[in-house]
């Protein structure tokens, strides 16, 4: 299979009225390869419209979420289904791309025989300033050592290794091979740890976890972003401890997850 920028999809969800969403379209909207663009919403709104305007990126509206209500993982369920190419990336609102990394995701791609999710290295965005190290990030960096080797990217072994202390892998820098992967993609049940829980189910799967060992984009951390809403949620640290004991004896997740909360904090701006 060969992937050029026609098969590639930047689905944005928006929500409600982010101040960041602009700059996030603004950094799609730059990228080195042109690739297709999509904005899903379950929160219609001027301010929405107005952007999609703009920069003329059609808007699905979910109206299922409209009508009932959703969460994470059906926005995200729901942005996926909208999507008419084989490559997709959901791209968080607040969040920012580089201008390469629609390019070196496809050129990844390309190098892959049964990819299942591509992904990059990637900043923070604190205070309007990016953060390219901190602890948390050399934690996940360390954890992510196995991937840098190619020939790991098929091992079922090194996949989990890379995810049994915690999710190393950043979601808004996840490209997702559709064809490959089966639809919904995210299961209710979780709401801080949907995309972990995700990738432990796609570690055991026959393909690749190709990863691209480059900052592509910057997550931005902020007081009202979904991260810093889910880390304070009293109910983040039972999720923890369920994912950690897909890989490890109940007693042993249990200390592991001491640990684990302490990097969590590396998310405050406190």
């Amino acid at each position: 299979m060969i992937y050029s920028a026609k098969d590639h999809t930047f689905v944005i969800c928006a929500y409600k009225e982010s101040a960041y969403l602009e700059k996030c379209i603004l950094s799609l909207c730059n990228q080195t390869v042109k690739t297709n663009l999509l904005i899903t919403t379950s929160t219609p709104n001027e301010y929405i419209s107005s952007l999609a305007k703009k920069y003329e990126i059609p808007v699905i509206l979910n109206e299922q979420g409209i009508k009932n209500g959703s969460n994470i993982s059906d926005d995200w369920n729901f942005a996926l289904s909208c999507v008419k190419t084989k490559l997709a990336t959901i791209a968080h609102q607040d969040d920012l791309y580089k201008p390469d990394y629609a390019k070196r995701i496809i050129e990844t791609a390309n190098h892959c025989n049964h990819p299942l999710i591509l992904f990059s290295d990637y900043s923070e965005v604190r205070n309007d300033v990016e953060v390219k190290d901190n602890k948390l990030l050399r934690i996940k960096r360390k954890l992510l050592t196995p991937l840098k080797n190619k020939n790991h990217w098929k091992s079922v072994f090194w996949r989990r290794r890379v995810l049994s202390l915690g999710s190393a892998i950043c979601c808004p820098a996840v490209t997702y091979c559709l064809p490959n992967l089966s639809q919904p993609l995210f299961v209710k049940g979780f709401k801080s740890n949907v995309d972990w829980e995700t990738w432990e189910r796609l570690s055991l799967l026959k393909g690749e976890f190709a990863f691209v060992n480059e900052i592509l984009m910057s997550h931005r951390i902020h007081e009202e972003s979904t991260t810093s809403e889910l880390i304070n949620d009293e109910g983040r640290g039972a999720e923890d401890l369920a994912m950690l004991c897909k890989f490890w004896p109940k007693w042993m997740a249990a200390l592991i997850e001491t640990k684990y909360k302490d990097s969590e904090n590396q998310n405050s701006l406190k």
